[in-house]
């Protein structure tokens, strides 16, 4: 037996993998090493670009890929602001780790002959563009690079495997499907026989990611990766066209023409986030459109991600918070919700806005004892519209929070403050609108105590009522939710004097009963005086980051119990909750159309092109 045991050992040392030695003692071996990685240039063209680099630079640097095995190749000119600069301050710093840089500064002139202003895409523009994305290219097979990245230098691939996961898809031009604010995205469906853009059926079903994975397209742009292993991407270029080119002179639509010449197929890949981008300005828009535009960007990358931080390489100069008109700014958040609150206190932060965090009354944690003590009283014969339940604790809560504020309002004797919440996200350009219609409203001198800046509107069966001479300003008909709003001194007073404690409901039904625009009779009746004049932008400066039924969405209002009643759970909001859905579309009928418009709201539509 002893003697089967050592032969078996003897076998096993020789036949196991990955053993250090074989039958004989100069027969070593050791396992085999891995592969390298692919070898990848990754091209930046950049232009007046200083305010997007911190971060995009950022999000190179921190590729989830072996910066010994990247080639970096950097162009830029024509710029009006401080891009030479930041590149070359950023380059000098991080060339050692690279495997090649190669750059390309050009300090003069600002302009192109045949542009109208910075943002305008005139001929010479994309020849140029067009020339330096070939440079690009022809430096990559000249290095012989495995693969080659185009990214625009305000493109977040905020996806640290986002190559490694696009070489995985074995494709010769792919294109990570890129977030934006509207729907717009880095990808065509469909393409005109003159080379424009097509809308088809196919666009918005991936664009939303009801269908998920990788898929043949037309075109792909802004970002994209070339597998120059593939024999086809010989042919691929950006410059000159294709002798039987004869469509517009566009270095994206020259390129796909390219691809489709080569028998290339371009595919998008969508099988989850990869990154985030702005949606591009028009030949009008300004520089520092654009700025707010990526703030933006920025912004909505915080909804559902931790914030993203600047190159290590670079120094951002700090932010500069104010109140802006206010006399003070409230976020309500209830003090376990530390997420929320750090997301909101950056966000405000971001926009060089600065608050005062109100903590928010824990509801749940109220007794029968502690509602006594407080005077508070139910409002007879209330039952929520869709439940027919009573009041939640959570309710109870939310209304003394604001109800706090009401009365410090008050007491401090604020002209005009800001209240928010701490569970929305922001629109494009909020700040300056926000002061614009703050400004409107000042100058034509408007008597007004409440101005919503995000609501669910409830009546959708007519229009609502828009202000004469100022821009998106609405008369407030039957709203829900109170996201944020302006509220006036004398608006806060009306609303303590109505004594609402003794006769409570929920705050966001309260409100439209102190406007005299709640559709239960009953209800307004408890109130004798319903005079408060109230307001809405129109579109709405602010929206709830989640949605009933969306990944992360928590409501501490609905979620709850009956305020009486302890044993009695209201977790409805997790079924049928009609009440916190996203608004259901507006007729056109009842569409506010009638306003007047300012021309930021040109740049605000959530078109796909």
């Amino acid at each position: 037996m002893h003697r089967v045991t050592s032969l078996l050992s003897a076998v096993l040392l020789v036949l196991l993998p990955g053993l250090s030695r074989g039958y004989f003692p100069e027969e070593r071996w050791s396992p085999e090493s891995p592969l390298l990685a692919p070898r990848v240039l990754i091209a930046l063209v950049c232009r007046n670009s200083e305010h997007s680099l911190p971060l995009f630079l950022g999000t190179i640097e921190r590729l989830n890929y072996p910066k010994d095995r990247i080639a970096l190749w950097v162009a830029t000119d024509h710029n009006l602001d401080n891009t030479t600069a930041i590149l070359r301050d950023w380059l000098v710093q991080v060339q050692n780790d690279y495997h090649y840089v190669e750059w390309r500064p050009q300090e003069d002139p600002s302009g192109f002959e045949d542009e109208a202003g910075p943002k305008h895409w005139a001929n010479l523009r994309y020849e140029h563009v067009m020339k330096l994305r070939q440079a690009a290219l022809d430096t990559a097979r000249e290095v012989w690079a495995d693969f080659f990245l185009v990214a625009d230098c305000d493109n977040l691939l905020t996806n640290r495997d986002v190559l490694w996961k696009l070489m995985r898809e074995n494709k010769t031009i792919i294109a990570p499907m890129l977030e934006s604010r509207a729907a717009y995205s880095n990808y065509w469906c469909g393409m005109t026989s003159q080379g424009y853009y097509k809308r088809t059926a196919a666009y918005i079903p991936i664009r939303k990611h009801e269908r998920e994975g990788c898929f043949a397209v037309p075109m792909v742009h802004s970002s994209f990766l070339v597998d120059l292993r593939k024999e086809a991407s010989r042919q691929l270029a950006f410059y000159p066209p294709h002798p039987e080119y004869n469509w517009a002179l566009d270095d994206v639509i020259i390129f796909a023409y390219s691809a489709r010449m080569a028998d290339v197929q371009m595919y998008v890949c969508n099988k989850e986030t990869y990154g985030y981008f702005p949606v591009p300005a028009r030949s009008h828009n300004t520089l520092q459109d654009e700025v707010e535009s990526f703030l933006h960007t920025q912004l909505e990358v915080m909804v559902k991600n931790p914030p993203l931080e600047p190159s290590s390489f670079l120094s951002v100069p700090p932010k500069q918070p104010t109140k802006m008109s206010f006399d003070e700014i409230f976020m309500i958040n209830l003090v376990h919700r530390v997420s929320r609150r750090e997301r909101m206190l950056r966000t405000l932060y971001e926009q060089e806005l600065s608050c005062k965090v109100v903590a928010a009354v824990d509801g749940k944690a109220l007794n029968t004892t502690d509602i006594e003590s407080m005077g508070i009283q139910m409002l007879p014969g209330y039952k929520d519209p869709y439940h027919g339940r009573p009041l939640t604790k959570g309710e109870l809560g939310c209304f003394l929070s604001h109800y706090n504020i009401w009365k410090e309002i008050v007491e401090r004797g604020l002209q005009i403050s800001l209240v928010i919440e701490d569970d929305l996200r922001f629109e494009v350009f909020f700040k300056r609108r926000l002061q614009t219609l703050l400004h409107e409203v000042t100058i034509h001198k408007l008597d007004w105590d409440l101005i919503y800046i995000g609501r669910k509107r409830m009546q959708v069966d007519h229009p609502e009522k828009s202000v004469p001479n100022i821009h998106n300003l609405v008369e407030a008909d039957y709203s829900y939710w109170t996201l944020g709003y302006m509220m006036s001194l004398q608006g806060a007073q009306k609303l303590l004097r109505a004594k609402p404690l003794t006769k409570m409901l929920p705050v966001d039904e309260f409100l439209p009963v102190m406007y005299n625009k709640h559709p239960v009779s009953e209800y307004m009746a408890h109130f004798e005086q319903r005079d408060l004049y109230a307001f809405s932008a129109e579109p709405l400066l602010v929206y709830p980051t989640h949605y009933t039924g969306d990944e992360g969405y928590i409501s501490d209002t609905e979620t709850s119990v009956v305020w009486d009643n302890e044993e009695v759970r209201t977790d409805w909001d997790r079924a049928k909750s009609r009440k916190t859905q996203e608004q259901e579309e507006l007729s056109s009928e009842a569409q506010n159309s009638d306003v007047l418009q300012s021309e930021l709201e040109n740049w605000s539509t959530r078109e796909e092109l």
